[in-house]
Formats: structure tokens, C-alpha cells, sequence
């Protein structure tokens, strides 16, 4: 099937937040136009939406642990982000607030120095080896991202990003290994603090940020997004294998989106990657999720999710995917 065929079939997808990645991510509508706009308020309405707000209180806030794998105010928040809900939306603020709650509270302020793993635990704070902070950055900088691109922040939104330039490893990156001997830091810690810190710098024109996303950049783009440095062989199956949602994991097309979004895709260092990503596409025109960190369920519990996102197949496309791939190549230039 040729692109414009599985565009149009997307296009009239039930679903309106495929319709609308495809419409501001492949096609580049504006986001802010009436017409969008009007999607957006069709995802508010959406069974989708009904099924995230599920457990929502009468105050706004999300009954369960902030964390709670995939049902919490956090990935309640980062998926509206990520689907299109309408921006400046203030019944969000009180999930907002568990947010910053959870993620800016005395702890990440407390800090002590340890030589070994095993004086980690018993203490609370952000512990300091080796002249690196051991901290699980994609808490915050997930967080960070989703207020932003949902536009309710406030003053208290600015703390994120000082916690995660303090946090910074000085290879540019992220990690929050425990293991005195890790030195390199981590793809999934880092994804989304060089996401939501270019977003953050592009929105306010700062300096410290866009600096500190460039450097980010430079963990995936020297491994290709998804190579060893040492010898290029793929550094986890997982990295070459297509998934949606990703929460807080890393594949090559979660990179690739990233690196769309902060202006990256360009670089010649993606070419092996996009390649790669295009190699999968079925003969229906679209990209399969191959594997999948969730499974569907309104029971809370561990590694549950509200949506049921397509499954996996490696022969049918799923809408989720393909709209990010197809957002990803156009970006690249490798299709128009």
C-alpha cells in the first residue's frame, strides 16, 4: 500500500487521537488551528479518555499511586500528553499537582555520598557515587514534559529543570544505576530528559537547557540510537523492536521521535536507524508493535493499562505505531 492509501485509512480511524498524529504529526497541521482544535476536543470525549479518567476523584486528582504502573496520575498525564487532549485544560491542574508533588518533594533535595550499593539502602535522598547522581531522571523529566506540552505549568513547573541540570552525568546523560562501576549512562533515563529539555528551552529560550539537550543528543547519536560504540552490534533486542506505549522504556522508534521533535533527525548518525525502521514496514503500508510492556485491564494492577493499544503482531499494523513512524520518516526526509 502505498503512504497516501495508509494515511487515508488513518485518517478515518474511530479513534481521534490517531487522527490526530497523523494530522499535526505526518501531515503538519497546525495545532493550534480551529480545526484542530475541534479534534482535540473530540479526544477529550473520547471512550479513550473516559477509560484513563476512570478512577479520577471528585476533586480532579487520580485515585492511586502517582507511579502506579500504567494506571497512576503519571502515565495518566504523559498519555493525554502524547494523544492530543486540549491544551490548557485546568480540570488537569489537580493531577498536575500530584505531579509535582510526587516528583519535586524534600527528597530529591536531600543528597549523600556513598561508596558502595549496598549504603544506598536505608537512606533517603539522591544518593552521589563516583561523582555521579544516581537518580531515575525520566520520573521528572516525564512529568516536565507532559505539563508543558499540555500547558498548564507554573512557577513551581521551572524546578523540574533544575533538578535535572544538577542530576546531568558528564557524558550528558542520565542514569540511576546503583552500581558504583556504571559510568555510562542510560538510554531509558535519558530519552525523556533530552526530550522534555528541548521542549522546555525551545518554549522559554533557555540557554542552560538547550545546552544540556544538545549534550543528551550526543548519548544516542554517537551509538547510532541504538549500537555499541564498540563493535555496532544492537545493544538490547528490545531496542530494535517496535512497542506502544513505551512509558518509561526505549526503542529505536521512541529515539527516532525524539530526535524529530528536538530538530536531531537530520543528523547523519540517525541513518542507521530510520533504515531500520523502514525495513519494518508490512506490506499494508503500516509498522507493527512487535512486543508490548503493558497488558489491557481496568483491574489496578502492576503492569495494567486502561487501553488497550492494538496488541502485537508481526503482521498486522498497528494505528499507534505507524502514525509515529510515519511522523518520524516524513521528518527525515525519507518520505513526503
Amino acid at each position: 500500500m502505498e503512504t497516501n492509501a495508509i494515511v487515508q485509512a488513518l485518517l478515518k480511524s474511530d479513534e481521534p487521537a490517531v487522527r490526530f498524529k497523523i494530522r499535526t504529526g505526518f501531515l503538519g497541521e497546525d495545532p493550534n488551528s480551529k480545526s484542530i482544535r475541534s479534534l482535540r476536543s473530540e479526544v477529550k470525549t473520547s471512550p479513550l479518555v473516559a477509560s484513563l479518567f476512570q478512577r479520577r476523584a471528585p476533586g480532579g486528582e487520580v485515585r492511586a499511586s502517582v507511579y502506579a504502573k500504567w494506571q497512576g496520575a503519571h502515565w495518566v498525564m504523559a498519555t493525554l500528553a502524547d494523544i492530543g487532549y486540549p491544551m490548557a485544560d485546568e480540570t488537569l491542574v489537580p493531577i498536575r499537582d500530584q505531579l509535582q508533588e510526587q516528583w519535586l518533594g524534600e527528597r530529591f533535595y536531600r543528597e549523600f555520598e556513598v561508596e558502595s550499593k549496598s549504603k544506598v539502602y536505608g537512606q533517603d535522598g539522591v544518593p552521589l557515587m563516583q561523582g555521579r547522581y544516581r537518580r531515575c531522571a525520566s520520573q521528572q523529566s516525564n512529568a516536565l514534559w507532559s505539563i508543558l506540552k499540555l500547558e498548564i505549568a507554573n512557577d513551581r513547573t521551572h524546578d523540574f529543570v533544575e533538578r535535572l541540570l544538577h542530576w546531568q552525568w558528564p557524558d550528558g546523560g542520565w542514569n540511576c544505576d546503583k552500581d558504583p562501576r556504571a559510568c555510562h549512562s542510560s538510554f531509558m533515563e535519558s530519552i525523556l530528559p533530552l526530550r522534555a529539555l528541548a521542549h522546555y528551552g525551545a518554549l522559554h529560550d533557555h540557554e542552560p537547557a538547550l545546552k544540556a539537550a544538545k549534550r543528551a543528543s550526543e548519548v544516542f547519536l554517537k551509538r547510532h540510537l541504538f549500537q555499541r560504540e564498540s563493535d555496532g552490534s544492537v545493544m538490547k533486542a528490545e531496542f530494535v523492536q517496535l512497542h506502544y506505549p513505551l512509558y518509561w522504556h526505549y526503542d529505536v522508534l521512541h529515539g527516532l521521535k525524539v530526535m524529530a521533535e528536538t530538530g536531531f533527525i537530520r543528523d547523519k548518525r540517525c541513518e542507521s536507524a530510520l533504515d531500520l525502521l523502514a525495513s519494518k514496514q508490512l506490506s499494508d503500508g503500516g509498522w507493527p508493535a512487535e512486543r508490548r510492556y503493558y497488558k489491557a485491564s481496568k483491574q489496578l494492577k502492576l503492569g495494567n493499562d486502561y487501553i488497550d493499544w492494538g496488541g502485537t503482531s508481526k503482521v498486522r499494523m498497528n494505528p499507534w505505531v505507524t502514525a509515529d513512524a510515519l511522523y518520524v520518516l516524513k521528518a527525515a526526509g525519507y518520505i513526503h
